[in-house]
């Protein structure tokens, strides 16, 4: 990438230089766009008498290519990357005496660390084993400065994705680039790119797939996009469906006992500020549910529902709980609902204990062999530590954590713990002002939530993450954790690569406990609400739980897929184990899970995936 990188910026030179252009030098940190914020080819300002002179001679296409090329050199050029290194090299080292005093089988330890093609802005596991990442293309290396498309319209306003396959490891090989639809959008250019869902909602379909909705048109501060696609993850291709009613940027998705996606809030196509009360339904009734791996949804349209959902802030939590209600979760405290989808009705949940909070967690708790009727709210407040508890229509003050933190992920553990990774001071502030890659140490700091809910601190992490971190747990039972542009980019060992984010892997303690359970077989086909079935495993004697763990999709601390639930066994013999699977759709909705066997210490082993609900 790199020997393209440079004979790319040789060939523009080359150009320039025949034209003999005479180009007065660029301000300093002055921006690589024109006044009106288009990206039309001109660049004003900066480089438009380069860029016009080259598109008479070379095509708009390619000298915007060039202009691209020109300004990354030029934030390189004003963060250097001596400056990048010796940042990585330090917090690797401060990691390291962090962590000297841990020990993996009580508190964990981050194993590895390793370059990425994407930022990770969202993040999916997918039923394959593979995790989809997805976010834009960069316009700035520099990290003090804003690194995405924003407000820019035109080309540069653009998306991207990959697959990482882990069971091809870490190197470059384990990343399939997989572009999303080229699309034009209505921001006066008309000129195709790939589309630029950054900032959408997502949830899973009952076949695996991933619904994507939303995304960012551009212009001042930002609008909504009215885009809608899903991604296969079996042909690992994107189709796009008939547009939504209303521009979406940063909503939020979740899927309903039913297998439909419901589709809330996000700023409008008027611009940040808007946040839209639609509320949409994916598919539209009268289409069926995608149900089997071929069951492709494409041009399929959305339905408006009759209630609305007047959020006064985007990316709300929203949770489909045991009684089959969605739980709409408002970061403001007077905005708490709850949605009945199929009377179509919205009615008030009492208010909760704090204030507003930012981005931070809220995770369903694990709640036995029935699906989750409470949630636990956390983070969004660095003044506030405590966790607050929503169940039977009453909040409760609980069990703080060490510190108040934002931008945090919350996960639950395959044996019903919890483990909050990622976290910041607000919004690109880790403590010491925003858009400084500096950081608090204690932001890089895991949290761990025992059986017992009293949370204790954790080993650190190499990166601080905070806006747009993401993380999820493996299949395995490792937890990836990825995302934060700036501190990606604040961290890059090489810039110029096109590796421009980083991955680390965190392993829990229960794999540092000794042997594991094992897992041969698992059924092949749908399992039935409330059927019996049956594995096979060589350790099943030494059996004391079976667990389903929903798989994740998460941006912007949102995780509306997040489940944990225990199965029934029904008896041993052998090597076969048998199991109950949950009662109804709304204990689980309808689609893939990741199955867990785990034993008398709370070891589980390597998790198979298995497909819940018959149609």
């Amino acid at each position: 990438m790199r020997r393209l990188y440079r004979s790319a910026l040789l060939s523009a030179t080359a150009v320039v230089s025949a034209l003999v252009l005479a180009t007065a030098p660029p301000a300093a940190g002055a921006p690589g766009h024109g006044t009106d914020g288009t990206d039309g080819g001109t660049h004003g300002g900066t480089h438009g008498g380069t860029d016009a002179a080259e598109a008479a001679v070379i095509g708009a296409g390619h000298a915007r290519a060039h202009s691209e090329l020109r300004r990354a050199a030029k934030g390189a050029v004003e963060y250097p990357q001596s400056r990048r290194s010796a940042s990585l090299a330090s917090l690797a080292a401060s990691q390291r005496e962090a962590n000297s005093a841990f020990e993996a089988a009580v508190s964990g330890r981050f194993a590895e660390y390793f370059p990425s093609p994407d930022f990770g802005v969202h993040l999916a596991l997918l039923p394959t084993g593979k995790v989809l990442l997805f976010s834009f293309s960069r316009v700035e290396t520099d990290p003090t400065k804003e690194t995405g498309p924003t407000d820019r319209i035109g080309p540069a306003n653009a998306g991207r994705a990959y697959l990482w396959d882990p069971a091809k490891g870490t190197g470059a090989r384990s990343f399939k680039k997989v572009t999303p639809p080229v699309v034009l959008m209505p921001d006066g250019t008309h000129a195709p790119r790939p589309a630029p869902f950054f900032c959408a909602g997502h949830s899973f379909l009952p076949n695996g797939m991933l619904g994507v909705f939303g995304g960012n048109t551009g212009g001042k501060g930002g609008s909504g996009a009215k885009l809608s696609f899903v991604f296969d993850p079996w042909t690992e291709g994107w189709y796009r469906n008939r547009d939504m009613a209303v521009g979406r940027w940063y909503p939020s998705v979740v899927t309903g006992a039913d297998g439909r996606q419901i589709v809330m809030s996000g700023q409008s196509e008027r611009g940040t500020g808007t946040p839209t009360p639609v509320v949409e339904r994916f598919p539209a009734p009268g289409q069926p549910v995608p149900w089997r791996p071929y069951d492709i949804p494409l041009d399929v349209p959305v339905e408006r529902m009759r209630f609305d959902a007047p959020f006064r802030n985007d990316y709300p939590h929203l949770f489909s709980l045991r009684d089959g209600m969605i739980y709409g979760l408002g970061r403001d405290a007077d905005q708490q609902w709850l949605f009945d989808p199929r009377a179509q009705t919205r009615t008030d949940l009492p208010r909760r204990p704090a204030d507003f909070r930012g981005y931070g967690s809220a995770v369903p708790l694990p709640a036995g062999f029935r699906g989750p009727d409470s949630v636990l709210v956390l983070g969004g407040d660095p003044l506030d530590p405590n966790t607050y508890r929503l169940s039977g229509g009453a909040w409760t003050t609980e069990e703080p954590r060490a510190f108040g933190r934002t931008q945090d992920d919350t996960l639950i553990l395959p044996d019903g713990t919890l483990l909050t990774v990622n976290g910041a001071k607000d919004t690109r502030d880790y403590g010491f002002g925003p858009f400084n890659p500096k950081a608090d140490l204690k932001f890089r700091r895991t949290e761990l939530r025992g059986a017992d809910g009293r949370w204790r601190l954790g080993p650190a992490q190499r990166l601080p993450r905070g806006y747009h971190s993401n993380a999820l747990v493996l299949p395995d039972g490792r937890v990836m954790v990825t995302g934060d542009e700036l501190q990606q980019i604040a961290n890059d060992p090489d810039i110029k690569d096109g590796m421009d984010g980083s991955i680390e892997i965190y392993e829990p303690a229960y794999l540092h406990r000794g042997a594991r359970p094992a897992l041969d077989r698992v059924p092949g086909g749908e399992i039935a609400h409330g059927a019996e079935f049956s594995v096979e495993s060589p350790t099943a004697a030494g059996v004391r739980r079976a667990v389903l763990l929903a798989p994740t999709t998460v941006t912007h601390a949102v995780n509306t897929s997040q489940r944990h639930l225990e199965l029934r066994m029904t008896g041993v013999r052998g090597h076969t184990i048998g199991l109950r699977a949950p009662a109804t759709s709304a204990d689980a909705p309808p689609g893939y899970y990741l199955l867990f066997l785990l034993d008398a210490k709370g070891v589980p082993g390597p998790a198979r995936w298995v497909k819940l609900g018959k149609r």
